[in-house]
């Protein structure tokens, strides 16, 4: 295993791990520098779990030991930290231009991390997916729904047809009456919502393709979406609504909405410029 992967590597096993081992798991992405220099006893303390689970957890991600894996540990972190030093927890004693600094670049690597991610044909995919649409209905629940909304008004700007459905009641009536001509562009983080579940309960019934953006690939979400788009984050999996993670999966739209309109530039710049002229009367 190539140990500058590790952490890409919790985020993509992370839903195969039994709870315990999330525990373990948790507890390494927040504290990987702690992390590395521990003992498997003082880990098993940390994270509330016995030596075995900790033993365990290291041969399940293809580490001979505990040893093994603390070196891979050392080494991801050195990774990230060297391409940038000030990424990590804001701190009380920070001042305002090191606070800034860190969460700048908690936000590149966020963006740096997703680019890496990134599937060229899981884009291509789902641009030939939302381009042949006759509709598409971008959803999410919480701090994702922001998402869905951002997204739903980048690709109305160049293409019709796209609407942000809020409530979750509602999200279920539209699902409900949806083909397989049409898209639904659903926004989970975790990938393992009741609200997500429940959308694409619905939407296999009716055959309707769902593009799931998420963090985890091998989420329950994840597992049942027609396609999935992973973005990346340097967030724990219990850290919600971080920025970071949200640039990182509006970065994701960016690039997919990008490789839609070149595929058709001169159509694009016209039903652009039509927006921009509709729109010119909203300001003074």
């Amino acid at each position: 295993m190539n140990e500058s992967d590790l952490f890409d590597t919790l985020a993509h096993e992370y839903y195969h791990l039994t709870s315990s081992e999330k525990k373990v798991a948790d507890y390494v992405v927040a504290n990987r520098t702690t992390a590395q220099h521990m003992s498997i006893t003082e880990m098993a303390e940390a994270c509330e779990v016995a030596e075995a689970t900790i033993s365990r957890f290291c041969r399940r991600l293809g580490y001979d030991g505990y040893a093994a894996f603390k070196l891979a540990v050392a080494t991801s972190a050195a990774v990230r930290v060297a391409s940038n030093p000030l990424t990590g927890e804001v701190t009380a004693e920070d001042s305002i231009p090191d606070l800034a600094r860190k969460l700048a670049g908690a936000t590149l690597e966020a963006v740096s991390e997703t680019e890496r991610l990134l599937r060229p044909a899981a884009i291509r995919q789902a641009a030939d997916l939302l381009l042949a649409a006759r509709g598409v209905l971008c959803m999410g629940q919480g701090g994702s729904m922001i998402l869905a909304q951002e997204a739903a008004h980048l690709f109305s700007t160049a293409f019709s047809g796209y609407f942000a459905v809020t409530d979750s009641h509602m999200q279920a009536i539209y699902a409900s009456q949806l083909t397989d001509d049409d898209v639904i562009l659903y926004f989970s983080y975790s990938g393992s919502t009741t609200g997500l579940m429940e959308v694409l309960r619905v939407a296999e019934e009716r055959k309707t393709p769902v593009v799931l953006v998420t963090r985890y690939p091998k989420s329950p979400g994840a597992t049942r979406a027609r396609l999935v788009l992973q973005c990346g984050s340097t967030e724990s999996p219990l850290q919600l609504g971080s920025v970071p993670a949200r640039i990182s999966q509006l970065y994701l739209m960016d690039v997919l909405f990008s490789e839609m309109c070149r595929r058709d530039l001169e159509a694009c710049r016209q039903r652009r410029a039509q927006v921009a002229d509709a729109l010119s009367e909203k300001h003074m």
